[in-house]
């Protein structure tokens, strides 16, 4: 897959490979929010009209950068109006979320108890994320619905997973505070 080019790729690069030096997954992260809530707030990225592009039926996933030396990837994400996830993880990889355009709405989840294919889900906190607010999912914390907060327009968020990330968990309502767990595959739009 080959990643797109944009305004701003280099410095970002630069910053997330001395993020991604640091021993502590915490660490790591938190150095990631802070590199991607600089270059967004300062607008020092531009996106493409390209990787802005939601799906017809799902948000868009698109390749940004891949690094051949440390693993990482940042994908940009197109939410079209009224799109969203269910309640989903990250198959074990810690991701660093921001919204680069618009907002979403991100609602956390606590796993309380798995019985074979089944799980039980507490809510916890719901925010809603706007331009420049970032996130992050570090295992086994990584369990959230996001979906987009305006209904007229395409949001955009930058996500940066510690390694390639082609497959996760979705989780399908039962009732109560249960749900199916169903293994999907994952691909990108460009």
């Amino acid at each position: 897959m080959q990643a797109v080019e944009f305004p701003g790729c280099d410095r970002l690069v630069q910053r997330l490979d001395a993020s991604v030096g640091l021993t502590c997954q915490t660490d790591v992260a938190n150095s990631i929010k802070d590199s991607l809530i600089d270059v967004i707030a300062g607008r020092r990225i531009d996106l493409p009209p390209e990787v802005q592009v939601p799906g017809e039926a799902s948000y868009g996933r698109h390749l940004l950068y891949s690094s051949d030396e440390h693993e990482y990837v940042v994908i940009a994400m197109a939410w079209g109006p009224g799109q969203g996830t269910p309640v989903h993880d990250h198959a074990g990889v810690w991701c660093v979320e921001c919204v680069w355009k618009g907002e979403l709405d991100v609602v956390q989840y606590d796993l309380k108890e798995e019985v074979e294919d089944r799980c039980r889900f507490e809510r916890q906190d719901a925010v809603r994320a706007c331009r420049g607010t970032a996130g992050a999912l570090i295992p086994p914390f990584d369990y959230h619905t996001i979906a987009n907060g305006i209904p007229e327009e395409t949001s955009v968020t930058i996500h940066v997973y510690a390694k390639e990330l082609d497959n996760f968990a979705i989780f399908h309502p039962l009732g109560g505070d249960w749900y199916r767990r169903e293994v999907k595959s994952l691909s990108y739009k460009n």
